[in-house]
This record gives structure tokens, sequence and C-alpha cells, in this order.
């Protein structure tokens, strides 16, 4: 029996539906459908080696309750992915061109556990989101921008069941974050070498924070472009169905109240805000960024039925971060952008981070605080599967282990999984609510969720309805969804 990727690669005039493809086309069209695929060359090969190397007992260690729901997930995501690389790669060829070849995807840390997969795979999707929608209005043929548009709803699907499997809000605002290519690259380019993609990323941003992320703290940053004093440079902070972003003075870049899910971080030159319409943003103010980072206030009901830790309603801690070892979620690009060639096509430069991710067994029994220890792949799950969730959960002990390198956590994601390379690539969750709290959270949620949308929805009514009449397809269509691996750690 043929495979479903077979099909595809004979059926791929359906993409364009069947249309006649116009060979004399802007060529724009062909430097995103190219830069889509190898995206999706990368989102494919990420779900692949994952699902190769870990084993039931890697899931269930990490905190799922069982270890078939996220299995499920990332076999159909995989299949997913590969399905668009095998259309767009037929398609390139259908306009006269080819697709790129010989791009090799380093995934060093990002790898090392569950919970960075699953953390790093939140990156991906959500970037992927973002890649498409900003790479719409470049698309002038409406067949091709139809078609595109077709991927990124598939993408974001992707995104929501990402969201919940590492226990943040499944839908966490009303309208996402369009990125342009260059902005894409300098979060994805340093798992990608060996091809050119035509398109020249932006300086590379790190977060430096160690502790927890939220409304109220501090945001502290490093990147090659910053040299120096930082007077006169200022902290952008996109957030989806914003007119345009939040703007502060470098040293005063505090997130706000009301903020949910996703922000892209970026450094600018001056104060003018970012727009959020990507056609109009005044990208050469930019020095670096994004660095994309994921502010997790709210929790759902519908992670506690996934996550065994988030359910317990023995928990003892309402709210306990620790630090997971570095290059976590887009830090993880960090720790890979050192194997990667510097010559490759996102100019993306980093240094190997040699830390590693695996549990031992004292710290599986020092994981007595809020849940079980996440063990490390390469079997090491077997060891502290013992640990489990809500065994460890029952004798909590009251205090958090030390932050390092090295701390695992019992849950995959958490809150404020930020993306951006970081000092030490480290990145801080939070570990899920004891039930009490659980519930007061969702019962606030209520509340806070309709005031954010409300607001989201308002501010998002004069730019977002205007830019869905724009060129770049309704609804700020996508960008690439490939738009992988953002910087994904550890």
């Amino acid at each position: 029996m043929p495979s479903l990727a077979s099909i595809l690669a004979l059926a791929a005039p359906l993409m364009v539906y069947a249309a006649p493809v116009r060979r004399d086309g802007d060529p724009n069209n062909l430097l995103v459908l190219k830069f889509a695929d190898v995206l999706e060359q990368f989102e494919s090969t990420f779900y692949q080696q994952a699902l190769q190397k870990f084993q039931s007992t890697d899931f269930t260690a990490a905190g799922f309750v069982d270890a078939q729901i996220p299995v499920q997930q990332f076999t159909a995501i995989q299949a997913d992915e590969a399905a668009h690389q095998t259309v767009l790669g037929t398609t390139i060829e259908s306009l006269g061109d080819k697709a790129l070849d010989g791009c090799n995807f380093d995934f060093g840390n990002a790898l090392n556990d569950v919970t960075t997969m699953a953390a790093t795979a939140r990156v991906v999707e959500n970037l992927g989101v973002g890649a498409y929608l900003g790479a719409a209005h470049l698309i002038s043929d409406p067949v091709l921008l139809t078609a595109a548009a077709s991927i990124l709803t598939v993408e974001a699907r992707h995104q929501t069941i990402l969201n919940v499997l590492n226990n943040g809000m499944s839908i966490p605002a009303a309208f996402d974050i369009p990125l342009l290519p260059n902005e894409v690259l300098a979060v994805a380019g340093a798992f990608i070498s060996g091809c050119d993609t035509g398109i020249q990323a932006n300086q590379a941003l790190t977060i430096t924070n160690t502790g927890s992320v939220g409304p109220g703290t501090s945001l502290t940053f490093s990147s090659p472009a910053i040299n120096g004093s930082t007077d006169g440079l200022f902290c952008q902070m996109l957030v989806g169905g914003m007119p345009s972003s939040i703007s502060l003075p470098f040293d005063q870049c505090v997130v706000p109240e009301g903020v949910e899910g996703p922000v892209g971080l970026f450094i600018t030159s001056d104060q003018q805000p970012l727009n959020n319409n990507v056609r109009d943003r005044a990208a050469q103010t930019v020095l670096a960024g994004p660095a994309l980072a994921f502010i997790d206030t709210q929790k759902q009901l519908l992670s506690q039925l996934v996550l065994a830790a988030s359910s317990d309603s023995n928990s003892e801690s309402s709210s306990q971060t620790t630090t997971i070892s570095p290059s976590e979620a887009t830090s993880i690009l960090s720790s890979v952008s050192a194997a990667s060639a510097t010559g490759d096509a996102s100019g993306a430069s980093a240094t190997d981070s040699a830390a590693s991710a695996s549990a031992t067994d004292s710290a599986a029994s020092a994981s007595a605080t809020d849940g079980s220890s996440v063990s490390a792949g390469n079997g090491a799950a077997g060891s502290s599967a013992g640990a489990s969730a809500s065994g460890s959960a029952a004798g909590a002990s009251s205090t958090a282990p030390p932050e390092s390198d090295t701390t695992v956590v019992d849950a995959p994601g958490g809150r404020n999984n930020f993306t951006g390379q970081s000092a030490n690539g480290a990145i801080t969750p939070e570990l899920p609510a004891d039930a009490g709290s659980s519930a007061s959270a969702s019962a606030s949620d209520s509340a806070a969720g309709a005031s954010a949308t409300d607001s989201a929805a308002v501010s998002a009514t004069d730019s977002a309805a205007s830019a869905s009449a724009t060129d770049s397809a309704a609804a700020s269509a996508p960008s690439s969804d490939s738009a992988v691996s953002a910087n994904p750690s550890n």
C-alpha cells in the first residue's frame, strides 16, 4: 500500500488546487516556498529523532499520565510535517526550480530528555506559526498564498497541542505574532547548516534571567550586537493582537501585567514601537532578536488531564521554579549553534553547551518537592520512573531544589519557558501548582482571560483588521510553517 507521503507527492497539484502554475511569477514566491521547505525538513527530522530516541518510560518519568498521549500527538505532528515537506518540494519543482538540499540539522541538547524536547517542540510550533504569518505578504500568487494558509492552520493546531503538553494555556491569546523570515532565523538558525536559504538572519538575542519570568520580572539580555553602553537602546515586546510592541528602556524591560503566552522580544536603537504588521515593521532599527518567551500565569484543567504532577492534589507548593539545564526552549539553540557551521545561511553562531539534563538517582530522591524527577533520555528514565509524579509529591519536601544547570523538573514545560539563548543556557519553567491553587487559578482564569481577551480584541481591531485586508493575507497570514525550532534549548 502506498504511503501518505507518496500519495501527496502524486497529488501535489492539489496544493495549488489543480490551477495552472505561472512560471514567470514573482521570485519571492519561490524564496518563501524554499524557506518553508527547509523549516518543514527541520520539524520533520526533529520529531522523527525524538520518537526514535525516547521510550514510553521516558514520557511517564517526565510526568505524563499516559505515555501514549504525547507519543500519539508527536507521531501525528511528524507525519504532518513530512507531508508538508513533500508537497512543498513538489510545488517548487512545478515552478521550474528545486528545493534546497544538503541541509543539516543538529538538535544537540534539545533531545537530552523528554522535558526539554517537549519545551523545544513548543518553541518550534509557535515559531512555525509566526513564520507562515510573517511571510504571507511576500507571496503574490493568491493560489500559492491559499495553499500556504492551509498549512498554517495545521501548524496552529500543533501549536495548541504543544501548549497543553507543556502545561500552558491551550489558546493563550486571540491573535498570534507574525515574524519575518530573518526574524525566524534569529531563533532557528543555529539548528540549520549546510544550505543557503538566501535570507540573512537577525542577530541572536539572549535572555540572561535565570529565575522565573512573569509579570513584574525585569528582563536582562546579551547579544553580539550589544557592545559596551546600552544607553539609547530599547526593549520591544511584541504580543499577539496588539497594534505595536511595548517599548521600554533597555534597563527597564519589565514584563507588564496581563501578558499571557508567547512574547517576541527585540532590542532596537530607538524607542519607536515595532509595528505588529510585518509589512510596515521598521526592521532597520532592530539590533537583535527576537527571543521568544512564554508567560504562563493561568492554568487549565486540560493540562491536568495530561500531566500527573499538574493534577496532584497533595502538592504542597503552588508555585515553585527550578532551572532546567542549558539551552532549554529557544535557548537550546545556543548549545546547538556551536555545532552548526558559522557560514550557515542563518548566520547564527553559538557555543556548545556541555550541560547534561540526565537525572541521577540522588536527584530523583531529591526531587520530592512538587513532583517526580525527569530522567534524561538514553534509558535513564528507568531509574527515575520510580520517582513518579504522584509518589514523590505525596511526601514532598517544602523546599525547592537549588537551581543549577543540571536540575530537572517533574513535568515537561511549565510556566515561563523563555526561549532565547541565555548566558548559561538555563531556563526556568515553574512546577505545576497543587489542586487548590489550580482551582483558584482556573477560577480567576475566566476573569483574567476575559479582560485579556477584551484588551487583545480591542487593540487588535485597528491593526489586525486592516492587516487582514492587506497583501499579507487575511488574518495576518503566516510565514513559514517550518519556522522551526526557534531557540530551543537544553
